[in-house]
């Protein structure tokens, strides 16, 4: 497959998920981390508020998996726009500690899947304990934490996690905690960095914006509603105001 296949195919997915995810709130529960002055911060700056060094590690390798960087400028990646970063801020916030579920037994664990998330764990929980029962199957399997394998076995590892083909209760996972359930939320989460809003912490420079042409939060742009198959030649808004 051409490279200009896969960057249309790979843009088309992303467009796609915007339909998903608002520009102003997600449907996660995720709310606002960021001061509206405060400047994005370089990633390889940023101390993480919520991961452990070690959790940090797996986090920027798996986001980078997820969401690849594409070469000659053709599209960032989830660690060009600060990805992990908006992750991190999550974790601190009211989604990260589920302030807002039910949280009560019991839980059907294993139950239909129409009953939902059904673990007493928050997102912060899933994090930990998923990276955690990752480690030790990467350790397990290859000898060597995550971050410290080569592209495609980063990719053999993930896939196996959303495929729910590594037995986390093998690993020490007492709750009985999926792996496909904490592949879900890391890519649901590095999806919501990359297409959010600057002030949650991710999309840097509203840059996955501007790789496909979403205006942001423009006050109007009624004019171009129905120009259809046209580039909209002026450029994202943050709720910042910053503009792109």
């Amino acid at each position: 497959m051409s490279s200009r296949i896969k960057n249309r195919q790979r843009r088309d997915f992303l467009r796609g998920s915007l339909t998903m995810i608002p520009a102003i709130t997600l449907g996660s529960g995720v709310t606002l981390t960021a001061q509206a002055a405060e400047p994005a911060p370089n990633l390889s700056d940023y101390q993480p508020a919520f991961f452990s060094d070690e959790e940090w590690s797996f986090l920027l390798a798996a986001c980078d998996r997820l969401i690849p960087g594409e070469s000659e400028g053709k599209g960032p990646g989830a660690l060009d726009t600060n990805v992990p970063v908006f992750i991190d801020r999550q974790m601190d916030s009211p989604y990260g500690h589920a302030e807002r579920w039910y949280m009560q037994g019991p839980f059907v664990l294993d139950g239909s899947p129409d009953l939902g998330f059904q673990y007493p764990y928050t997102p912060r929980d899933v994090y930990q304990k998923g990276i955690a029962m990752t480690q030790a199957y990467c350790q397990q399997q290859y000898g060597k934490r995550f971050e410290a394998l080569d592209n495609d076995t980063r990719d053999t590892v993930l896939k196996a996690l959303e495929a729910n083909d590594i037995d986390f209760a093998t690993l020490g996972e007492s709750q009985k905690l999926e792996a496909s359930e904490f592949f879900a939320s890391l890519l649901e989460n590095t999806k919501e960095g990359y297409l959010a809003d600057p002030i949650h912490g991710g999309n840097k420079h509203m840059a996955a914006w501007k790789m496909v042409g979403f205006p942001g939060a423009r006050a109007s742009y009624r004019d171009w509603v129905d120009q259809h198959n046209v580039d909209y030649p002026l450029g994202p808004v943050s709720l910042t105001g910053e503009r792109g």
